[in-house]
């Protein structure tokens, strides 16, 4: 097993820090691990003994006969450099360290007294000081210590996040879990005393069940280390990363958050584009993204053809996606001439398609037929206003069964308000990749063309 591996796949966890009070930190570790029906053994740790949800209490972890892989310490700063110094002498393998007030504080001096618990057992692995914690879904491995009726769980899927910052990467997990988006793994990892960032890209760089990597970062710890990683990864795997602290403002308020040290946005940038990695610059672009390329098949060209039934819409998108470098794409002649036996004459089958105001399910489904199988196009920006009479549900289905077959991008496009958002949340479900604005669609469609025609070369 890789070192990390307890992390996320642990036999057993001993929580640190468990408390008899609902409202602490501990007790809510402890509930959550529960909830999640993590597999293992669980022991929760706390001087006073007793039981705790069911579970007998120990008064330390060298108390426990079994071994631990994993242990959480979630107690006052003070008290962690004799925790974690009992948890390497009982050789538990993992550790992740929920406490705050360290090094992001300026307290050196405990910073320095734990990291001299931590050269004396180098092959305890250690995550934090100062982090969220870690998650796995398939695992049932959730050591947050926020309420699940707080902070909905995502479902299980192919995103693997690493955050910096706790508070970014919980509003990250209720926010994937309310657009049904599945989160594979997740680790906050604080200060990065032990285990940094660098460490976590090269653990899910090798980690099958991981399609893609988001990562959200205010400092580097290392920058040579992770630019040497960041490529090696990338040549498996698309990465998208966002970083805090690319003001003078937000650098400073980033140093008194994680105790990170941000450096050059300008250097950051280059750097990323040199790995081939992918630059977010909000969290909406993270999710577009990493759900581009977990659903779409590779881009090797950048030929778009938008099919629409507002001629608005599709001007619009037109200009998204040539601001965005894309091509609008040229559909040869036979394309044409198939779509144009089952559209009225006022209809315009050129790049944008406008199938006008009064387009029903047939002509969509007859125009998508046809540019799926047109060589000259590389993927679709297919724009649905549900608004029109029309167009009826069964557009849904249809759009998802071309989906399974064609082996092009293919984006939706739906605007409007209650009756055209549950349309769209429901295409969303069928994991057809959705966006109001043509503008966020082609960022996306940019995204995925630029990442795989780089790693190509």
């Amino acid at each position: 097993m890789n070192a990390l591996d307890y992390f996320f796949e642990p036999k057993s966890i001993a929580v640190i820090g468990a408390s008899h009070s609902t409202g602490k930190i501990g007790h809510v570790i402890l509930q959550n691990l529960i909830s999640a029906e993590f597999k293992g053994e669980i022991f929760p740790i706390n001087p006073k003994k007793g039981i705790i949800i069911g579970k007998k209490v120990f008064s330390s972890v060298k108390e426990i006969k079994q071994e631990i892989d994993l242990a959480i310490i979630a107690i006052p700063a003070l008290l962690v450099p004799k925790a974690l110094k009992e948890c390497g002498e009982k050789k538990i393998k993992a550790v992740t360290i929920i406490s705050s007030g360290f090094s992001e504080v300026g307290n050196t001096k405990l910073t320095q007294e734990l990291q001299k618990v931590m050269d004396k057992f180098p092959s305890m692995k250690m995550i934090g000081p100062n982090g969220l914690g870690v998650m796995h879904m398939k695992t049932g491995v959730d050591t947050l210590f926020l309420p699940a009726y707080r902070l909905e769980r995502p479902k299980n899927g192919e995103i693997s996040f690493i955050s910096q910052s706790g508070a970014l990467g919980s509003a990250i997990l209720d926010w994937a879990s309310l657009k049904q988006y599945g989160i594979n793994k997740f680790v906050s990892y604080g200060n990065a005393m032990q285990v940094d960032e660098s460490d976590l890209l090269e653990f899910l760089g090798k980690d099958e069940t991981t399609k893609v990597i988001a990562v959200y970062a205010e400092g580097i710890k290392n920058g040579k280390k992770f630019f040497k990683i960041l490529k090696k990864v990338t040549a498996k795997k698309p990465v998208i990363i966002i970083k805090g602290g690319v003001t003078l403002g937000g650098a400073k308020a980033a140093k008194s958050h994680t105790g990170a040290l941000a450096g050059s946005s300008e250097v950051f940038k280059a750097m990323l584009k040199q790995a081939n990695a992918i630059h977010a610059q909000t969290l909406e672009e993270v999710f577009d993204f990493a759900r581009t390329f977990v659903r779409e098949p590779e881009m090797k060209n950048n030929r778009i053809q938008i099919i629409t039934n507002g001629g608005g819409y599709g001007i619009l998108a037109a200009d998204a996606l040539l601001l965005n470098g894309m091509q609008l794409a040229k559909m040869n002649e036979k394309t044409r001439k198939e779509i144009l036996k089952v559209v009225p004459s006022y209809a315009t089958i050129d790049n944008p398609m406008d199938l006008t105001g009064d387009a029903d399910n047939k002509r969509y489904e007859v125009a998508l037929a046809n540019v799926a199988i047109d060589k000259e196009i590389d993927g679709i920006l297919l724009i649905l206003l549900f608004q029109v009479p029309t167009l009826d549900s069964d557009i849904i289905e249809s759009v998802q069964a071309f989906k399974e077959e064609i082996k092009k991008p293919l984006f939706v496009i739906s605007a409007g308000g209650v009756y055209s958002e549950t349309h769209r949340m429901a295409l969303e479900k069928a994991n057809i990749n959705t966006f109001v604005s043509p503008f966020d669609a082609a960022k996306s469609f940019k995204a995925l063309f630029e990442y795989y025609k780089n790693k190509i070369k």
